[in-house]
């Protein structure tokens, strides 16, 4: 369904004025929406933004009226194509994020949809209490699209799924009236029937159709099997049937279990009450048991769920060898043995850790007793976070596959029978080696669903047959054992053409006459459950499409390209985090909470205009300039993407391509010149700090550059560190013998501005045994990255490889100060320089060290001791560097502050500061750079007694601090150099 009438324009914006929020159809807005995390592609008529019930009321009338459609999303996180359509989508997850009302007692909470399920459960925690459905991306998931897939998660086989804590649903109908859904006796059943309104037409078809035998009887044989609780294909009138008023002994009829599940194609709801479960128990411990091949670990499965297990998770070898190269969860591999066909976590919880240990203790015992698996590590307390984050990390790691075959999501809802599980995972292993396959198996092994996925390449027509097939014989497969072709992910697009062979003709017809009923006009996201499209249409990619490929300055072969690494993103959202879940990822969007400022958003603009540009420089649209305008750069998608899709490489790749065709700014060459200009005002330093500090010369340079006025620029130092070396180093005392040699790279930051951190850093490393040595060298070029001047980045690079390429190694490393400037050359370089000199830049990337890495690893020796320092008492609060967060550690960091006997070092949870080298003095940039700081940064800072020390080891962290809050903050060498006793 699509809008009929010819003019669009003047009937949108007729609408936007009778919204209270906001309604958006440009270009890059729609691009933004026309996916979500499925395989589908479709562009909408608009989006919408509502602030108010009022406001969705009117875009009902809208669509009736002009005969188009509402998709509802949330955080877009659908792998089913819930959330793609040609109409409006109504996006809540910006203003209908209220908890309402909260009863403890009764256990209960009532919320608007855009509330995110791990923001919900912070709220709860300290009431003892949690709404325990576990999805994993629950700290983005929200609970309206939670209700609308009937999602479960890990935790199922203990505490159900949504549709079990549903309470109530306020909702508005297609009549624009607003209707709460709750229990019902049978009495006040019979009196909604007698409604003259839509409501009561909706409770009188409910009675005439469940009443019907046939009905009845279809139902009962054709549904799956209800020991299966993880039940989701088509609408759920068998949960109606079984109320009282149609079975004897059933549950109060309840709407709400018809609504959970039935994905935004019956009514738009408001608010959800739900239910909620006391905390579990405190301590858990995770069996991670290792199989030989994946049919063992599904018959472990089985023994699994004869324990009181709390989660049973599976993960095969193709998820593990995933994980191998991502940076951030690489780390989490700690307890992996050998090389595991499959391997299965299950959880265990207890009061006491002995008694969480007791219970999986049992398990291994039956399971060493089955002759199941090879190898049983427990992970204790402290661990099971990063394990369990290893086993969430699967949907996006299949996004890191090499090349454009994928691992498609389209089978992985299936679930069945626990006793049935090992016998169909085998028969379908068996249906998919037929189409020489050899799928990803991983996911919720205890509740009988296994995520399953086929690699396919979407670009190709016969792979988009194969598409198809594949999805037609598991449901044929999946019909033989009774199962749910749909487990937790919904119907959507991509299940929904198969529910006629599911449940039967004759209750497909059924779902069609409760479907139109509720939205005679059809108004409600169609084309979902019911009359769908066939699933190999709309897809993101037309049939044996050619890839287009960008001549780019930084290599990106390494992922096939420039416009490959956009599509490395699959949608699931893990960049629409918010700032209490921790990490740095997307720091605009964490204060926007605009779907154009996450990693996802800007991929899915590149990808939309890369692929479907016409133009002579494929870069030159700025609606892609849009869309990359908020990112910092932070580095944090490097890592904390799941794809690793690096946004910070193709915002500088992209700035350099599109300065090409529109010219580089004035203020952008200035900050890219930034050393060249500083090495100038250091000639006369007294002078230039007047001119920046004065109000008249200070504020006229602000205004022609475009810098906030509020901001202080950076003092020039009365020294560079250079000279300063030059002249002093061979008379500064040390300890001997020296232990090593390291040379110090000067950074362009340290060497005119944080002079005296340079210092202090050369004093403390020769008062511990290091000769430093400082020779002639190139600026690092960040700055130059920054701004998409990358020609003058490369100069820098190939120099400074050139310099160093043949006299550092692992026993006279090069040390950086500034993590920025000496990370460039572990991430940039390597990817930036000339073939020539690629092979030189690997080299150094693994000799090169921040500081504190450096320090930390000659603790970690024995080189460094406590004793050198003093044993006064001194607390810390420490805010580490995006780019050492995502490249490095802040464990190193946490290391050497903590070195001192009673030194205590508390990592403030922060992501990025706000200041992101330039971006924080921008003038346009100014407020959100000061609202990120606000968010957790500057509140902890604040908050902190006078005595207690602010360690940061980034110059633009430090200045945000200081203007932010007013405190000044420390590099870790000075703070470690004040409680020097040599």
């Amino acid at each position: 369904m699509t809008l009929t009438k010819p003019n669009l324009l003047p009937l949108l914006q007729q609408l936007s004025s009778q919204l209270e929020g906001e309604l958006k159809y440009d270009s890059l807005t729609k691009t933004l929406y026309a996916t979500d995390a499925s395989v589908y592609r479709e562009i909408p008529l608009a989006v919408a933004f509502p602030k108010s019930e009022s406001d969705i009321q009117n875009l009902i009338l809208f669509a009736k009226e002009n005969k188009t459609s509402l998709i509802p999303r949330t955080a877009g996180t659908s792998l089913a194509g819930q959330c793609v359509g040609n109409g409006i989508v109504v996006d809540v997850s910006k203003h209908f994020t209220k908890i309402l009302e909260f009863n403890k007692a009764e256990r209960w909470v009532r919320v608007q949809p855009g509330v995110v399920r791990d923001e919900l459960n912070r709220y709860l925690k300290p009431h003892g209490l949690f709404f325990s459905p576990i999805t994993s991306t629950a700290n983005r998931a929200m609970i309206g699209g939670m209700v609308g897939n009937n999602s479960s998660g890990t935790t199922s086989i203990v505490y159900g799924v949504t549709r079990d804590k549903v309470l109530e649903l306020k909702t508005i109908l297609s009549d624009g009236n607003k209707v709460v859904f709750g229990e019902v006796s049978q009495e006040d059943f019979k009196s909604k029937c007698e409604l003259d309104s839509l409501e009561g037409t909706i409770y009188r078809q409910a009675k005439q159709e469940l009443s019907d035998p046939e009905n009845q009887k279809n139902i009962i044989e054709q549904f799956p099997k209800k020991s299966i609780h993880r039940r989701n294909t088509g609408y759920a009138v068998d949960a109606l049937l079984d109320s009282e008023i149609f079975t004897g002994g059933g549950d109060t009829f309840n709407f709400c279990k018809l609504l959970t599940g039935s994905e935004g194609t019956l009514a738009f709801t408001t608010e959800i009450k739900i239910a909620l479960d006391p905390l579990p128990d405190p301590i858990e411990i995770v069996v991670a048991a290792h199989f030989e091949t994946i049919n063992q670990s599904m018959r472990a499965a089985q023994v699994a769920m004869k324990h009181p297990a709390t989660a049973v998770e599976l993960m095969d070898k193709i998820i593990l060898d995933c994980t191998k190269e991502s940076i951030e969860y690489s780390k989490n591999r700690y307890f992996v043995e050998g090389d595991p066909m499959a391997m299965l976590m299950v959880e265990f919880t207890g009061k006491i850790e002995a008694e969480a240990r007791a219970k999986g203790d049992k398990l291994i015992a039956d399971l060493k007793l089955a002759g199941l698996g090879y190898a049983f590590p427990v992970i204790g307390p402290d661990m099971t976070k990063s394990a369990w984050a290893l086993r969430s990390a699967g949907l996006g790691l299949l996004a890191n596959i090499p090349g454009d075959p994928k691992a498609v999501a389209c089978i992985e809802d299936t679930a069945v029978d626990i006793d049935d599980l090992a016998d169909y995972i085998d028969e379908l292993d068996e249906i998919l080696k037929g189409f020489n396959q050899n799928p990803v198996h991983y996911a919720h092994a205890g509740a009988g669903e296994i995520h399953m996925r086929p690699i396919l390449d979407l670009k190709k027509k016969s792979d988009q047959e194969e598409f198809f097939k594949i999805s037609e014989a598991s449901a044929k497969l999946v019909k033989k054992y009774q199962g749910s072709l749909s487990g937790e992910h919904g119907d959507g697009r991509v299940r929904a053409p198969f529910i006629p062979l599911m449940v039967g003709e004759e209750n497909y017809q059924l779902f069609r006459r409760f479907k139109y009923t509720w939205d005679p006009d059809n108004i409600f996201n169609p084309g979902k459950i019911v009359d769908t499209a066939p699933m190999n249409t709309s897809l993101r990619y037309e049939p044996d499409m050619v890839t287009p490929e960008q001549d780019t300055l930084m290599d990106f072969s390494h992922v096939g390209g420039f416009l490959r690494l956009a599509e490395k993103c699959n949608g699931s959202g893990d960049c629409r985090k918010l700032p209490e879940s921790g990490g740095t990822m997307c720091p605009s969007f964490q204060a926007t909470r605009n779907e154009r400022d996450t990693t996802r958003g800007r991929a899915n603009t590149l990808r939309e205009f890369l692929t479907l540009d016409k133009k002579e420089n494929a870069f030159d649209h700025p609606e892609i300039k849009e869309a990359l305008d908020l990112c910092l750069s932070c580095k944090g998608c490097t890592s904390e993407c799941p794809s690793n899709v690096d946004m910070a490489s193709m915002k500088a790749e992209f700035l350099y391509q599109y300065q090409k065709s529109n010219g580089t700014p004035l203020r952008s060459k200035a900050f890219a010149y930034i050393n060249e200009l500083n090495g100038l005002a250091s000639i006369f330093p007294g002078l230039a700090n007047f001119s920046l500090s004065n109000g008249l010369t200070g504020g006229l340079m602000k205004t022609v550059l475009g810098v906030a006025p509020k901001r202080n620029l950076p003092e020039i130092s009365k020294v560079s560190l250079r000279k300063w070396y030059k002249k002093h180093y061979t008379s500064l005392p040390g300890k001997t013998p020296i232990i090593k040699s390291i040379y110090l790279f000067v950074d362009e930051f340290t060497n005119h501005n944080d002079t005296h951190i340079g210092i202090t850093a050369i004093k403390l490393l020769k008062r511990l045994g290091y000769d430093v040595k400082i020779i002639d060298h190139q600026e690092s070029g960040r700055s130059a990255l920054s701004k998409g001047l990358l020609e003058k980045a490369k100069k820098h690079a190939e120099a400074n490889v050139k310099i160093f390429q043949d006299i550092i190694n692992g026993e006279t490393p090069l040390v950086g100060i500034e993590p920025s400037a000496i990370l460039s050359f572990r991430d940039e370089y390597p990817r930036l320089v000339g073939k020539d000199f690629v092979e030189g830049a690997k080299k150094l990337k693994f000799h090169t060290l921040i500081i504190d890495e450096f320090l930390g690893r000659e603790i970690a020796s024995g080189n460094i001791k406590a004793d050198s320092f003093t044993d006064k008492v001194q607390k810390i609060k420490l805010h580490g560097h995006c780019h050492q967060k995502a490249l490095s550690s802040l464990t190193w960091t946490q290391k050497l502050l903590s070195l001192p006997n009673n030194y205590s070092v508390e990592v403030i949870p922060s992501g990025c500061c706000g200041m992101a080298g330039s971006f924080g003095y921008e003038a346009e940039h100014y407020e959100l750079s000061i609202q990120i700081g606000e968010m957790v940064l500057f509140p902890a800072v604040r908050n902190s007694e006078e005595s207690i020390l602010i360690a940061a080891p980034g110059t633009s962290c430090r200045h945000q601090i200081a203007d932010g809050t007013g405190k000044k903050a420390k590099h870790p060498v000075e703070i470690l150099w004040e409680a020097l006793n040599l």
